[in-house]
């Protein structure tokens, strides 16, 4: 049984929960986003597994979950980037945002979202339990595309995007 780390909005723990019954009940909780770029600025998307309980085969960023009760978030970003993308590279914490948002199905994410960013060129050795495709693309090309497809990428996706973007755009 899998479970997430609930907290407040302060990111102080306030108790655990199963993963499934914390997504139902829409109860904030800890969670991480990865960026990874490559030398060229792209972005590596990864389209999630058709599989997956709720948001199936949509386009997302590189990398995203949950930290176990007893887990750094460091520790968790290089647990899930191995188990998803085959990958490890150094990531740094950029920034954390909170969102709730319905992804259907009756779940509802509620997380407090930390942001990582990473570099890489290595080509990902997905693992298809979690992952079906993926892609390095410019993030002018993914704002544009969103733009014209939003269903084809989730919803924590489309809301943080813009976030990333701004950062990059601020960055020398």
């Amino acid at each position: 049984m899998e479970e997430v780390v609930l907290v407040d909005e302060n990111d102080n723990v306030v108790g655990q929960m199963e993963k499934m019954e914390a997504h139902k009940k829409g109860l904030l909780h800890r969670a991480f986003s990865v960026f990874i770029f490559n030398g060229e600025k792209k972005l590596l998307l990864q389209q999630r597994a058709f599989s997956k309980y709720h948001s199936p085969g949509l386009w997302t960023n590189t990398c995203c979950s949950h930290p176990r009760a007893s887990e750094s978030l460091e520790d968790a970003v290089q647990r899930r980037l191995h188990e998803e993308m085959g990958m490890h590279c150094k990531v740094k914490k950029m920034f954390h945002f909170i969102y709730k948002a319905d992804v259907a199905n009756g779940f509802t994410e509620h997380e407090l979202d930390h942001v990582f960013f990473g570099y890489s060129d290595r080509a990902p050795i997905i693992n298809p339990d979690e992952v079906n495709s993926w892609k390095y693309m410019k993030m002018e090309d993914i704002r544009d595309d969103m733009k014209t497809n939003p269903e084809s990428y989730t919803v924590w996706f489309r809301i943080v995007f813009h976030k990333v973007e701004n950062l990059l755009k601020q960055s020398p």
